[in-house]
């Protein structure tokens, strides 16, 4: 029963129809306007469905979820704070647990750095710290070839 109420608003949703009313003689021809049926969808969708041209159901794509950023580990802590210390804003020892007094030396750095002293790990931050992304360049010379592809 379902589906035959779902084929019959399939061909209903997509079904228009432009009429031609024929005029008396010396008058012209006057076109309707184009008759449509939306096709209702259920409080209990998530997904909506969209119909195409032949009235075939086209289902809707849901995007994936966006991974979720961890915090960093007590060894990532510990490099951030080594590298703070190597630069004269951290004085205590770098153990890794990240404190007020991190966030102070963040802060510090930050300012100096004229980035927003906000004392949160951004990737500007550590980009400044020299803990960003390792990436090749042109600069960066190749790996050396293997000793067999060699003739």
């Amino acid at each position: 029963m379902a589906l035959c109420a779902v084929a019959w608003l399939a061909t209903a949703a997509t079904t228009t129809t432009t009429k031609k009313k024929t005029a008396k003689k010396g008058s012209p021809a006057v076109s309707a306007p184009a008759k449509t049926t939306a096709a209702k969808t259920t409080p209990k969708s998530r997904t909506t469905a969209s119909k195409t041209a032949k009235g075939k159901k086209k289902t809707a794509q849901r995007t994936p979820a966006r991974a979720r950023q961890l915090a960093p580990t007590k060894e990532r802590y510990q490099q951030i704070q080594q590298a703070l210390a190597g630069k004269g804003y951290f004085s205590g020892e770098p153990n890794g647990a990240w404190g007020s007094d991190s966030v102070e030396a963040l802060k510090r750095f930050q300012a100096d750095q004229n980035l927003t002293p906000d004392g949160k790990l951004t990737s500007l931050s550590l980009i400044a710290l020299g803990l960003g992304p390792k990436r090749l360049s042109a600069q960066t010379a190749a790996p050396p070839a293997h000793a067999d592809q060699q003739q």
